[in-house]
């Protein structure tokens, strides 16, 4: 198996979409602009680029950004062996050799002075320098860089610099619409549209606390785990504290205020 083919995305995953995103994110890729993807918690953004991922034929490589995420953890490091010390590149630098996507997501939460490494990747030069190893790397042609966060979290500890912001094209995403939302949970679990719809019903009732109690809202994925509850055999209202209440908040009344709004749905 050659580098290339062990990052491929064999099945389609299933994507749903809700307007022309899959059309600017192709003329992004044809392109080779960096994309900048922001929406909130489980709409859908990684999914998202999976799926492109499998309809452009192109490997992806994802790297799940942390506060304790270093540069050289991107771009490699040497390593000590029986034979000495040899040279191990990051995802990044993997991916620009081999023309991947190099998805990295929550960008924010990587520290600042670690997300410099990816400028001189997102400009005219297309490279990436490896100081400790001295050698400038060339991305290949195929090569693309994609970054995700959720601008809910923004805060001045927490965001990117106009610098980094404005090396990319951007795409906004957030929740479908409750029609369409029901119908991605029914075709994502196979459970019943019926149920599917009342699931929604209750995450826009705690979408609208956003901000008045709650840092975030109920998620399409959430909704997806609910369902596959449901699906089990669980009683919709168990499934729903578990699965939608419980993850979100510690709240006594937040969570006596989404307990009452499920038992009034499923009553």
């Amino acid at each position: 198996m050659s580098d290339t083919d062990q990052y491929l995305i064999r099945q389609e995953p299933f994507y749903q979409p809700q307007a022309d995103e899959v059309l600017l994110y192709e003329a992004a890729y044809e392109e080779r602009l960096p994309v900048m993807i922001k929406g909130p918690t489980g709409c859908g953004k990684s999914r998202f680029v999976e799926y492109m991922a499998w309809k452009l034929g192109r490997p992806l490589i994802t790297v799940a950004c942390n506060e304790d995420m270093t540069a050289s953890d991107l771009v490699g490091r040497y390593l000590l062996d029986a034979d000495g010390t040899r040279w191990l590149d990051g995802p990044l630098t993997v991916a620009a050799r081999i023309g991947a996507i190099c998805y990295l997501d929550e960008i924010v939460e990587a520290r600042q002075d670690t997300t410099v490494v990816i400028h001189p990747l997102t400009d005219h030069r297309r490279t990436l320098p490896l100081d400790k190893k001295g050698e400038l790397v060339e991305a290949h042609p195929d090569f693309q860089l994609v970054i995700s966060y959720n601008p809910g979290y923004q805060s001045l500890m927490k965001d990117l610099k106009q610098s980094t912001k404005q090396r990319f094209s951007a795409m906004t995403f957030d929740y479908p619409d409750a029609t369409l939302e029901a119908e991605i949970v029914a075709r994502e679990t196979g459970t019943d549209g019926q149920i599917t719809e009342k699931l929604v019903q209750i995450a826009h009732t705690a979408r609208n606390l956003k901000g008045h109690g709650l840092d975030e809202g109920i998620s399409t994925r959430l909704l997806v785990y609910a369902a596959r509850l449901i699906a089990r055999g669980i009683a919709p209202p168990r499934a729903c504290r578990m699965a939608l209440v419980a993850p979100i908040t510690d709240d006594e009344d937040i969570r006596s205020t989404l307990h009452h709004a499920i038992d009034a749905v499923f009553a």
